[in-house]
């Protein structure tokens, strides 16, 4: 009875400075007396309140405009939307920050957390990256105004991490392409898997010349080259199984210890066989090179 008589007690004194605190919070919110609200949000910030700080801070940011108060405000919002996790308001407002004091105190803080803002909403490789290239330009940006910027490290880490987003990106696209494969559901314009396929491996590997798929990306080509001689009509079978068969010796030249290496000297063996089985079209395609 005694424990429950404490527990009850507590739970009341508990009860009792909530409603103290909402009824002081109230009466912040409806006080005309900007002196005494900018006090309270600066509180609320330090201590992590950032559900009461921000509606202050939003009035505040108004009422103080251009002021050093106002300034200290706008930054204060963004973090503390930063700190709420709503990643897309607060890039929205430190923009508006360093629109607003583009030599401001917090300026440089300002521009990194555009991109730490746009880099924590980035989706997963699947989905759209549209945030993910504006956060890198964001980053990249926030690099050549400040290259000696104490946040420069970690900048130039989140570049890398953006980066490494879009190549998972375009992988999954290049290896959807290659196992979807004969099925002409998707293809438009005569294309074909396996076109599509070596072409946005290709492309990465142009874009993202030291992407840690180098070899992923080289694999696929040379898979979908191949698949793609074995699928086309005969006219261009030839030079397709020759054009497979290079790539093949490409590839084990530049990754000698692949696992994929049986698999490319598997390739060579049967683009070979098709040459021999088809000799008269070998001698049709000398002929029309040398026309």
């Amino acid at each position: 009875m005694r424990i429950m008589k404490k527990l009850t007690l507590i739970a009341s004194c508990v009860a009792l400075l909530l409603s103290s605190c909402a009824h002081e919070y109230n009466q912040v919110l409806k006080s005309g007396d900007y002196t005494y609200k900018y006090e309270y949000a600066k509180q609320s910030y330090a201590q992590g309140k950032y559900s009461r700080a921000i509606p202050l801070l939003q009035e505040l940011v108004t009422m103080k405009k251009g002021s050093t108060e106002g300034e200290e405000c706008l930054y204060m919002l963004a973090m503390a939307e930063y700190g709420m996790k709503d990643y897309e308001t607060a890039a929205e407002y430190f923009k508006k920050y360093y629109s607003s004091y583009p030599k401001g105190k917090f300026a440089e803080n300002a521009k990194y957390f555009v991109g730490e803002s746009l880099y924590q909403n980035a989706p997963e490789p699947r989905l759209d990256q549209s945030t993910t290239i504006t956060a890198i330009a964001a980053f990249q940006e926030f690099l050549d105004l400040y290259p000696d910027a104490r946040l420069k490290q970690q900048a130039t880490n989140r570049l890398f991490a953006l980066q490494d987003l879009l190549v998972e990106k375009e992988y999954k696209s290049a290896k959807l392409y290659f196992d979807m494969g004969t099925y002409f559901g998707n293809c438009t314009s005569g294309g074909n898997n396996y076109e599509a396929c070596i072409v946005t491996a290709q492309n990465a590997l142009k874009d993202y010349p030291y992407s840690n798929r180098r070899e992923e990306f080289a694999s696929l080509i040379m898979k979908g080259k191949y698949e793609l001689a074995k699928m086309s009509v005969e006219k261009k079978q030839l030079e397709r199984y020759q054009d497979a068969e290079d790539e093949c010796y490409g590839f084990i030249n530049e990754y000698p210890d692949s696992k994929d290496r049986a698999l490319a000297e598997k390739y060579i063996e049967k683009c070979k066989q098709y040459e021999k089985e088809h000799p008269e079209t070998a001698l049709e395609q000398l002929g029309n090179n040398a026309n």
